[in-house]
């Protein structure tokens, strides 16, 4: 357990220092972060996400249908 511990630590500094690199390249890790986080979803489940994200926008008067197409 305290191995796997270290090597989870290490490669979330890893990870920290690769972010840190793409910032310093004028990256937002904001979107980089939620680009890794799509990319993990099933693709059925991530087009059913985005329909009821457009339906809810739709509602919301914050964007017109068809307008994203």
């Amino acid at each position: 357990m305290e191995r796997l511990e270290e090597e989870k630590a290490t490669i979330a500094s890893d990870i920290k220092d690769v972010y840190g690199e793409a910032k310093a390249m004028g990256f937002d890790t904001k979107i980089l972060r939620k680009v890794i986080r799509i990319r993990k979803q099933d693709h059925d489940e991530r087009i059913e996400q985005e329909a009821i994200l457009d339906t809810y926008l739709q509602a919301l008067g914050m964007v017109s249908a068809g307008e994203d197409e």
